[in-house]
C-alpha cells in the first residue's frame, strides 16, 4: 500500500472508541473527519460544509490535501467509531448566544432577539446575503436610495432578478440608469468585497428599530376607516385633510368601500363575489346606496349579474322602503368584508386605483 497517511503532517492524534489507525500510528480528529467526509462524497451526499467556520473548513482542507490512500480495514474502523459517536448523541445543543439565537430564530420575538444580540456583542450569524435576499422591499430599497452607487449595484447584482427589478422600478429614473450602469463595472469585484459588503449591509438591517407594528400607519388606518361607518369615515378623513393632507390622501388610496366597487372589481368577478353574500344583505345595500350617492355601484353591480337576477333585484328594490344609514352601512360592510375575503385568499385581484386618484399624487 503506496501513499498512506503522512501522520508527521496530521495534528496531534486524538482517538476515539475503537481507535482508528493508519500503519500502527493513531489517526486525528481531523484525520478522521477527512476519511467520512470524503466517503460521503463519494456516495453523493450533499454536506453543506460552507456553514462551517473558515478555520475549520481549511483545517478540513488541509487534512484531505495530506492524506492519499487509506486501506479498507482502516476505513471500516473509521466509519464504524464515526457511527458508535453518533448514535451516543442525545441532543446537541448549539454553541453560544449566536447559535442559540439562530435556532430560535423565528420562534422568539424580534425585540428580545436584538436585545440579546446586542447585550452578547454578535452580530447575526449565517450568509449575510441570504438575510437580505429575504428582505422586504420597504427594507432595501432606502439601501439603494442613500448608499453609494457601486454598493448598490452590487446588492442589485446579489438579489433574484424579480426582486431587483421590482426595486429598481421604484427609484427616480437618474439614480436607476446609474445603478444600472454600475452593474456593468462590478466584474472585477472580489468575492471577500462582496462578503464585507455583504456584511455591512446585513448589520444595517439588524440595527434598524423593530417596529411594533406589522403594517404601516397607512394600512392600519385605511383598515380602521374601512370598517367604520359612513359618517365616522367622512368626518375622520375631513379631520386628516386638515392636519396632514398627504396623509389623507394616502389613507383614501387605502380605503376600500362600496362606492369604490365600480373602479376596483372586474365586470366578470360580480358574480362569483355575490354567490356568499347574504341576500337580504345584498338587498339593503342596494337600497341604501342611491341615497348615500353611490348609484354607480348600484347599477354596476346589477349589470353584471344574471339578466333574470338583475330584474329580479330591482323589482324586490323598488319595493322596498329605504332603510336606515346605519342598516345599509352594516349591508355595505358585510360586502365588502366579502371581497377583503377573497382578495386575502388569492380568488381575487383588485383592479389598479383609480386614474383620477392617482394624477393627483
Amino acid at each position: 500500500m503506496t501513499d498512506l497517511v503522512p501522520m508527521s503532517a496530521a495534528p496531534a492524534p486524538m482517538q476515539m472508541g475503537g481507535g482508528a489507525s493508519l500503519t500502527g500510528v493513531p489517526l486525528s480528529r481531523r484525520a478522521k473527519a477527512a476519511i467520512v467526509v470524503r466517503l460521503l462524497l463519494n456516495e453523493g451526499a450533499d454536506i453543506p460544509l460552507e456553514d462551517l467556520p473558515e478555520e475549520l473548513q481549511a483545517h478540513l482542507t488541509k487534512a484531505m490535501g495530506n492524506m492519499r490512500v487509506v486501506d479498507r480495514d482502516t476505513l471500516n474502523a473509521v466509519v464504524g467509531e464515526f457511527a458508535h459517536e453518533v448514535e451516543r448523541i442525545g441532543l446537541r445543543f448549539p454553541g453560544g448566544i449566536a447559535g442559540a439565537l439562530s435556532a430560535l430564530d423565528g420562534k422568539i420575538s424580534a425585540q428580545t432577539a436584538a436585545r440579546l444580540r446586542k447585550e452578547a456583542g454578535v452580530r447575526e450569524g449565517g450568509d449575510p446575503w441570504k438575510r437580505i435576499k429575504d428582505a422586504g422591499p420597504d427594507l432595501l430599497l432606502p439601501v439603494l436610495e442613500h448608499e453609494s452607487i457601486e454598493i448598490a449595484a452590487v446588492m442589485l447584482s446579489k438579489l433574484d432578478v424579480s426582486k431587483a427589478a421590482q426595486l429598481l422600478g421604484k427609484l427616480p429614473g437618474p439614480r436607476a440608469r446609474q445603478i444600472t450602469y454600475a452593474v456593468s463595472m462590478t466584474g472585477a469585484v472580489t468575492p471577500d468585497a462582496v462578503e464585507r459588503i455583504g456584511i455591512s449591509l446585513a448589520s444595517q438591517l439588524a440595527t434598524r428599530p423593530v417596529s411594533a407594528f406589522e403594517d404601516g400607519p397607512v394600512e392600519r388606518v385605511g383598515a380602521i376607516l374601512n370598517s367604520s361607518t359612513t359618517l365616522t369615515r367622512d368626518d375622520m378623513l375631513a379631520g386628516l385633510d386638515e392636519s396632514d393632507e398627504g396623509f389623507a390622501k394616502a389613507v383614501r388610496k387605502a380605503i376600500f368601500t362600496f362606492a369604490n366597487i365600480p373602479a376596483r372589481i372586474a365586470p366578470r368577478d360580480v358574480p362569483r363575489i355575490l354567490r356568499d353574500v347574504d341576500p337580504d344583505m345584498l338587498r339593503t345595500a342596494l337600497a341604501g346606496a342611491p341615497a348615500m350617492g353611490m348609484e354607480e355601484s348600484v347599477e354596476f353591480i346589477l349589470g353584471n349579474m344574471s339578466g333574470r337576477l338583475a330584474d329580479q333585484l330591482r323589482e324586490e328594490l323598488s319595493e322596498l322602503a329605504p332603510p336606515k344609514t346605519a342598516e345599509t352601512d352594516e349591508a355595505m360592510a358585510a360586502v365588502i368584508a366579502r371581497i377583503r375575503e377573497m382578495e386575502a385568499s388569492g380568488d381575487l385581484m383588485l383592479l389598479s386605483k383609480e386614474p383620477e386618484e392617482d394624477a393627483d399624487t
